[in-house]
């Protein structure tokens, strides 16, 4: 998985991927993220803070590195939220 080249441990997505199978946080994610902008996962500190707002929403405790881990991640797959080439892209590599 392209994720673990940066350090992300796949323990961590695991657990992650079964609390977005409950209904509740899934929306609560989904609410977090529906004005979020191309520019907007392109800005290393509004993607700190999702990384943040979204662990703290799922009960997740990460640590400085996880954090920085995630963020390098994020900004590296240049997201378009609104191409759904991009959305597919990532959800076959989460699923």
């Amino acid at each position: 998985m392209s994720y673990q080249k940066y350090g992300i441990r796949p323990e961590l997505v695991e657990r992650v991927k079964l609390k977005m199978k409950n209904p509740v946080l899934k929306e609560k994610v989904k609410l977090q993220l529906t004005q979020v902008t191309k520019a907007d996962l392109r800005d290393r500190l509004k993607v700190r803070k999702l990384v943040k707002s979204v662990a703290k929403t799922l009960n997740e405790s990460l640590t400085e590195t996880q954090e920085e881990q995630i963020v390098a991640f994020v900004l590296a797959q240049k997201i378009d939220p609104n191409n759904t080439l991009h959305l597919l892209k990532l959800w076959a590599m989460f699923r």
